[in-house]
C-alpha cells in the first residue's frame, strides 16, 4: 500500500514576539484519518503553533502546505474556508447570541437573501445531539456552564465539515461521559479521513485517542512517537527533560479554630440549595461533584460574584455575607476563577498591571502610582511564582499556565484569609501542577483556609483534608480524608 500524502505540512515554522522567540523551526506533517497528540509543558509553543495553522497568528518565517499547495492563512476565516477548524482552549463564544448563532457565526446560512434561522437551529441541534447535549439551540449562551459552552464549541467544529480539526484541551471542562462521547465523534471523523491535532494535559487520554505523539519543549519539536500507547513516564520525561511523577505534597494538619462558616446558602436560580459547611484555619477543603452539580455557582456566590437568595457567610464568627466581590476581598476572601481569560486576567494589559489591579491600596501614594513602584512590586511576585514573562509583557502573550500564575500572584499578594481556587490546574501541564500543589500547602501551613473546586478526582483527593461532594445542587455529604476515595466520592456524586 502506498503511504498517503499529508494534508498539512509545516517546514521550519518560527515565531517571535519582539526579542522573545516562541517557535524555533518546527517541522510537522499531518495525514488524513489520524490523531496526532501535540504535547508539552505550558509555554512549549503548542497553542502558538496551532494558532499559526488556524490563521490566528502569522509566523515570522517558514512555509506551510495544505493539500499539496502553498498555505498561508492571514485570518481564521481563510483557514476555515480551506478546511481547517480549531477549538480553542479558552472559550470564544459570544454570550449575547444564541447557541445556533454561535455555531454559525461568520457563516450564517442564507435563504432568499435572509438568514435561515430554522436551518441553522436544525443543524446546530444535530451537532449538540451527537455530543449528548439536550439544550434548545435558540437559547442564549450567556449563563451556560463552562462545560456546556465547551460542548457548543465542539458542536461548532463538527458543523464545519473540516479536513483538519485542532482540538486544544477539548476535555478540560468535561466529565467522563461527555469525554467518551467526544472520543466516539473523533473516531467517526477519523473514519471519514479527517486529520486531528489533539492537545491535552490529560495524558491518560492520549493512550485512548492518539495514533501518534509529537512532544514540544521551549518552542521546538523534541521528540516524536509513532504510536499513542507510550508510558506516561516516557512522555513526561520528553516534555520536561527530566524524570517526573505526579505527586502530591504532604497535607498539613489544620488548627481547630474555624475561619469560615457557610450556613444554608441558596442561589436565586436554585443551582445550589441549603449548603452548609465550615473550614478550619489552615485547612484545604475540597469540593467535588459531576458537571452541573453547582460547584462553581456556589463558590462564586460565596465570594460575592453571584447573588445569594438566602443563607449566611461568617468569617471568624462575624456575619460578612458578601453582596459583591469587593466586599469579599475587603474581608480577606478571594477567588481564583475557573475561566482565567474571561474573569482572571486583562489580556491586553501587562503582567505588572494585572498584578497591580488587585493591590492598588498597596501601590498608591497620594493618589498616584509610579511605573517604577508597580514594576518592582510585580517583579517580586513574578519571581516568587515562577511566571515565565517580564513585567511589561502583555498577559495575553503568556501560556495558560503562566496566566494562571499571574492570577494567583495578584490575589495572594493581598495575604488573604480564605482562598477559593476553582479548577486551579485546568489546562496546566504536569510539570507546573506540582508547584501549584506546593503553593496550596504553603498557604495552609501559614494558616490560610483554602477551598479547592476540581473536576479532577485524583486532584481533589490528593490535596484535601476533607471533601464536600455536591450532586444536582445539593450537598450530598462531607468526607474526611481517611474515608475519601474514588468510590466513596462517586457514590455521593451520583445520588
Amino acid at each position: 500500500m502506498t503511504t498517503p500524502s499529508p494534508i498539512l505540512s509545516l517546514r521550519d515554522i518560527r515565531k517571535s514576539y519582539g526579542q522573545i522567540k516562541v517557535l524555533h523551526g518546527v517541522d510537522l506533517d499531518i495525514y488524513p484519518g489520524e490523531v496526532v497528540a501535540l504535547l508539552g509543558e505550558n509555554g512549549a509553543g503548542k497553542s502558538t503553533l496551532s494558532n499559526v495553522i488556524s490563521g490566528t497568528v502569522m509566523p515570522t518565517s517558514g512555509e506551510m502546505k495544505w493539500l499539496g499547495a502553498a498555505y498561508a492563512p492571514t485570518t481564521p476565516r481563510e483557514a476555515m474556508d480551506a478546511g481547517v477548524g480549531m477549538i480553542h482552549q479558552e472559550l470564544k463564544l459570544l454570550p449575547q447570541l444564541s447557541i445556533a448563532e454561535n455555531v454559525f457565526v461568520g457563516r450564517y446560512l442564507m435563504k432568499g437573501g435572509r438568514v435561515d434561522r430554522k436551518a441553522m437551529e436544525e443543524r446546530a441541534q444535530a451537532g449538540l445531539k451527537r455530543l449528548g447535549l439536550d439544550i434548545p439551540p435558540s437559547r442564549q449562551v450567556e449563563g451556560l456552564s463552562t462545560a456546556n459552552q465547551q460542548l457548543i464549541e465542539i458542536a461548532k467544529a463538527l458543523t464545519l465539515n473540516a479536513r483538519l480539526l485542532i482540538l486544544d484541551e477539548p476535555t478540560a471542562a468535561l466529565g467522563g461521559d461527555e469525554t467518551q462521547l467526544l472520543f466516539r465523534q473523533i473516531e467517526r471523523l477519523k473514519a471519514d479521513g479527517v486529520g486531528i491535532i489533539y492537545i491535552s494535559h490529560r495524558l491518560e487520554e492520549i493512550r485512548q485517542i492518539a495514533d501518534r505523539i509529537v512532544v514540544m519543549r521551549d518552542g521546538a519539536k523534541v521528540q516524536e512517537f509513532d504510536r499513542g500507547d507510550v508510558p506516561v513516564r516516557t512522555i513526561v520525561e520528553a516534555m520536561v527533560g527530566r524524570s517526573l511523577e505526579r505527586m502530591f505534597p504532604a497535607i498539613p494538619v489544620p488548627a481547630e479554630d474555624v475561619t469560615l462558616e457557610v450556613e444554608g446558602l441558596t442561589a436565586p436560580d436554585d443551582s445550589f440549595r441549603n449548603i452548609s459547611f465550615a473550614v478550619k484555619k489552615g485547612e484545604v477543603f475540597g469540593i467535588a461533584g459531576l458537571m452541573g452539580a453547582g460547584r462553581t455557582e456556589l463558590v462564586r456566590a460565596l465570594t460575592g460574584a453571584d447573588p445569594i437568595a438566602s443563607g449566611r457567610v461568617r468569617l471568624n464568627g462575624q456575619d460578612i455575607t458578601p453582596r459583591s466581590p469587593a466586599e469579599a476581598i475587603r474581608n480577606g476572601i478571594v477567588l481564583v476563577p475557573e475561566d482565567r481569560k474571561l474573569q482572571g486576567v486583562v489580556l491586553h494589559h501587562s503582567i505588572a498591571e494585572n498584578i497591580g489591579y488587585a493591590n492598588l491600596d498597596e501601590l498608591t501614594s497620594n493618589g498616584w502610582i509610579t511605573s517604577k513602584k508597580l514594576h518592582a512590586f510585580a517583579d517580586d511576585f513574578i519571581k516568587k511564582f515562577g511566571v515565565k514573562g517580564k513585567a511589561g509583557q502583555n498577559a495575553g502573550e503568556l501560556s495558560g499556565g503562566n496566566q494562571q500564575k499571574v492570577v494567583l500572584a495578584k490575589w495572594l499578594a493581598r495575604n488573604p484569609r480564605v482562598v477559593v481556587l476553582d479548577e486551579p490546574t485546568r489546562g496546566i501541564d504536569v510539570g507546573a501542577r506540582s508547584s501549584i500543589y506546593a503553593l496550596i500547602m504553603d498557604l495552609a501551613r501559614n494558616g490560610v483556609s483554602v477551598i479547592v473546586v476540581s473536576s479532577d478526582l485524583e486532584e481533589v483527593l490528593g490535596v484535601s483534608n476533607r471533601i464536600m461532594v455536591m450532586a444536582q445542587g445539593k450537598q450530598a455529604g462531607i468526607l474526611d480524608r481517611k474515608d475519601a476515595n474514588d468510590v466513596s466520592v462517586m457514590e455521593l456524586a451520583t445520588l
